[in-house]
């Protein structure tokens, strides 16, 4: 056979054995991109399973939450409006419907309360509040601002400083009405216009027990009450008066304390019979009313 003659079927041959080596290498790529494809694709569907199940374990939480929010709003509530233990300081005979001040709890300096009969919620607060703001004693309040009268008992009585009350005023502030000095009505009614706008529900619930009410604490024959300058004023929320040294507080007290705080007044809780109700005018606010020539 003729050179020529084998030219063409060799040709031809290594035409099929490159035709299958490029099958070969061509079917091994695919093979390869294939299994890599693969493998992502299963890492991406765990990497989804993981997160929908933390998906489920999220909103299992949330509903596990919710339902605590819920009963945490029903606990404040239930503290809110709770019925109050009733002070048994004076006899019935002698309450005076007309006159609710004058059956009050008082600004207690000697009686301590024991640490084991406080809520939580009152250790907090003793520790919380009044920072920075220190109740006026008697000295103080004479100093700034004299005698409220002549003459004291326990009964409430007039003042009858000429001075004093010149500054006395009575002003309808959202929902109380009341009798203070007028600084002490300015600020107070700053108070009221924050709750308003922060808390409405317990802004319409808030009533007074009494602010101006000349006359010694009870028991004593020397130390005046606050009250007696119309720089104290006690409140009540849904008309229930806090129950005294009871150790607890009305929720809405709490809310009230801080803002009454920032404007410079002392909380009666800090006492040593707690107070709750109780809030008055701090000295250090005395101190600057006077050099603002308010006082």
């Amino acid at each position: 056979m003729g050179r020529g003659t084998l030219v063409g079927p060799v040709i031809v041959a290594i035409g099929v054995v490159i035709a299958a080596m490029a099958f070969a290498v061509v079917t091994t790529l695919i093979d390869t991109a294939d299994g890599g494809t693969d493998l992502r694709l299963q890492r991406l569907e765990e990497t989804v399973a993981r997160l929908e199940a933390a998906a489920v374990e999220d909103r299992a939480t949330i509903e596990a939450l919710k339902v605590d929010v819920t009963r945490l709003r029903e606990d404040l509530s239930l503290v809110a409006n709770r019925a109050p233990v009733q002070p048994e300081l004076l006899p019935e005979a002698s309450v005076d419907p007309a006159d609710p001040a004058a059956l009050l709890p008082d600004e207690d300096f000697e009686n301590q309360a024991a640490p084991e009969d406080l809520t939580e919620q009152m250790k907090l607060a003793k520790t919380r509040f009044n920072k920075g703001i220190t109740q006026p004693r008697n000295k103080t309040m004479l100093a700034f601002l004299g005698q409220p009268r002549d003459s004291y008992n326990t009964d409430c009585q007039p003042m009858t400083n000429p001075r004093l009350k010149e500054l006395l005023d009575t002003r309808q502030i959202g929902p109380i009405k009341v009798t203070m000095l007028r600084p002490a009505l300015d600020s107070l009614e700053r108070v009221m216009n924050r709750l308003k706008e922060t808390d409405p529900d317990i802004y319409a619930k808030v009533g007074t027990a009494g602010a101006l009410c000349v006359r010694f604490i009870r028991g004593s024959t020397t130390s005046i009450s606050n009250h007696s300058w119309a720089t104290a004023i006690d409140l009540t929320l849904e008309g229930q008066l806090d129950g005294f040294a009871d150790g607890g507080t009305q929720f809405g007290l709490l809310i009230l304390a801080e803002y009454f705080n920032d404007e410079g007044w002392f909380w009666g809780a800090a006492y040593n019979r707690e107070d709750s109700m109780h809030f008055e005018v701090g000295e250090e606010t005395l101190r600057a009313w006077a050099d603002e020539g308010k006082l």
